[in-house]
């Protein structure tokens, strides 16, 4: 009898110790489970939404460069999370696309504009912002070689291209002091005059090489093995290019196939105080070892193709990219079996060297004003620090 009372009373403790620690178990179990689960839960039409999991608020002032294709720090990211970045645009035709694919996951993105494509396309800057997603800044016409520019030129390069993004805004404080170099051709005076103003250089942990003349599944393909290579980090894509666009909803689909959290980057503000880090969170494990980024197919020269027909008539957007091909980008597919790039068909040949300026088209070069004098800027050349230059810097 004895005996069992004491157990009645041992098994009686054991539920009410339960039932206290319940509400705890809940909490964590919620903890665990972040801020994307409520994301994707809310997600309009779409509640196995991939989401945003949680928002980092960063400094610049404390960690002026960022991303370990060039710097030796990156964003305190843990395991599995991904920072989305485009470069480029705004582009219409693809950019208002890409903001759909992210719109129907709930994702935020960071977005470095070119401060010419700024002024071209300003309700397409502010779609971005409405959007939700952080605006950084490109230069003003993404001169290729900008590490090697006179100081007074690529000074009006990074204070244009800011100008003009506010002035697409309405609001220049809403311009993040965020700054990619073009083709990630740094210098030390470039990243000493963004120190001083304020600005944060970002980098990469990775990219797709979706500026090359590749498939749209090539580019997924790429963008996954590099980031399940490193675990976490920024990868690098550009709104402005067609597979970029087809890929995309591949790339997503299988970030949350594979477990992958979606992190937005803020400047540090009144509304977003900085996330508390420590320093070591900046470095990554792969800092110290050898590089983990997986070998793909050397990269060729970069250099652009016969240009298709300009689908927009904005006054410089014939001369500021090439713009999208007439033919429709064929769907994204990934290979099930061995998602390795080396065994994808690659690009094995040289591509043909670009003519200097864009090829003639009817109605396609807008007759410069009256009073003008000079050559309009080229078109923008996109591509990284390993590509060869096709134009030579006045």
């Amino acid at each position: 009898m004895i005996i069992a009372k004491n157990n009645d009373r041992r098994a009686g403790s054991g539920r009410r110790a339960a039932k206290a620690s319940m509400p705890a178990v809940l909490a964590i179990t919620a903890w665990l489970a972040g801020p994307a689960a409520g994301i994707a839960a809310n997600c309009p039409g779409n509640p196995d939404a991939l989401g945003t999991s949680r928002i980092i608020a960063v400094d610049p002032t404390e960690h002026p460069r960022i991303g370990t294709m060039q710097y030796g720090e990156t964003l305190p990211l843990q395991d599995h999370e991904v920072v989305l970045t485009f470069d480029d645009g705004p582009l219409p035709k693809h950019t208002n696309a890409i903001l759909d694919t992210l719109a129907a996951e709930c994702v935020k993105a960071t977005f470095f504009m070119v401060g010419r494509m700024a002024h071209d396309f300003p309700q397409d800057v502010r779609r971005v912002r409405d959007a939700g997603h952080t605006i950084g800044t490109h230069s003003q016409n993404h001169p290729f070689r900008f590490g090697s520019l006179p100081a007074e030129r690529m000074t009006a390069e990074i204070e244009e291209a800011i100008a003009n993004v506010g002035t697409a805004l309405g609001n220049p404080s809403a311009v993040a002091p965020f700054f990619r170099i073009p083709g990630l051709r740094r210098a030390e005076a470039v990243e000493a005059y963004l120190a001083s103003r304020g600005i944060m250089t970002w980098s990469a942990d990775f990219p797709a090489d979706d500026w090359r003349p590749i498939s749209a599944a090539q580019v997924a393909s790429l963008a996954l093995s590099r980031l399940e290579a490193k675990g976490k980090g920024i990868l690098l894509l550009h709104d402005i290019q067609a597979r970029t666009q087809t890929a995309l909803p591949v790339i997503l689909q299988q970030l949350k196939a594979r477990g992958y959290r979606i992190v937005h980057v803020v400047p540090a503000s009144a509304a977003h105080p900085k996330t508390l880090t420590e320093p070591s969170e900046w470095i990554p494990l792969w800092i110290h070892g050898a590089p983990v980024m997986a070998h793909g197919p050397a990269t060729p020269p970069f250099a652009f193709g016969k240009p298709g027909n300009p689908v927009h008539t904005g006054p410089s957007a014939a001369l500021s990219v090439w713009l999208a091909r007439s033919r429709k980008p064929a769907p994204a597919a990934l290979h099930t079996a061995g998602n390795d790039p080396e065994r994808t068909p690659v690009l094995t040949h040289r591509p043909k060297r670009a003519a200097r300026g864009p090829a003639a088209q009817p109605g396609s070069t807008p007759a410069p004003a009256a009073g003008t004098t000079g050559p309009r800027p080229g078109p923008i050349r996109t591509g990284h620090r390993m590509d060869t230059p096709k134009t030579r810097i006045r």
